[in-house]
């Protein structure tokens, strides 16, 4: 996890990592430069990237939403097995983006990650805005989602105790730098 204020760079961090704006340095994934390649093929590489604020389309379904990220790809991640890990979107599934409460869309933009099968998903904040009980519900899946060692999960993250509970290092940025480990 990274931990920080607002203004230390955290969401720049994420889109360095998934190509949305230009960085300098390194990044890579399974020993692999990823970057200063295009958003689509860091995509493609393995990258899952759950953004700030959840962006769901408010007219689409939460199936459309899912059918739309399956695209026909294959792998462990599939719209049936998201429903089965998060049964709320199953009973939701015809309703539309803005019909959901910040819950269920957290909910829907993580399953809409996870459906392009990566083997790193960055997560900026997903629990930003969420009631305790939301939050804690999230910071339970976050868990069960790296301890199953399907994947690797990168959280971003302003509330200190969410990440020491999910994450097994932590590291706070200040101004662009990780200041502590």
């Amino acid at each position: 996890a990274v931990v920080g204020r607002n203004g230390m760079g955290k969401t720049t961090l994420c889109n360095a990592i998934t190509g949305l704006v230009p960085a300098a340095g390194s990044v890579r994934l399974a020993g692999e430069e990823i970057l200063g390649l295009p958003p689509h093929v860091i995509t493609e590489r393995g990258v899952g990237y759950v953004p700030q604020g959840r962006r769901v389309w408010p007219s689409l379904s939460v199936d459309e939403h899912l059918r739309l990220a399956a695209g026909g790809q294959e792998g462990p991640w599939t719209v049936a097995r998201v429903y089965q890990i998060f049964p709320r979107l199953a009973e939701r599934r015809r309703n539309g983006g803005a019909e959901l409460s910040g819950g269920e869309q957290q909910m829907l933009a993580i399953a809409r990650a996870l459906l392009f099968n990566p083997m790193l998903l960055v997560m900026d904040e997903p629990t930003e805005g969420l009631a305790p009980l939301i939050v804690g519900q999230v910071a339970d899946m976050l868990k069960h989602l790296a301890g199953d060692g399907e994947i690797s999960v990168l959280l971003i993250e302003q509330n200190l105790g969410v990440a020491i509970d999910v994450a097994d290092t932590v590291d706070v940025m200040v101004n662009g730098r990780i200041a502590r480990s």
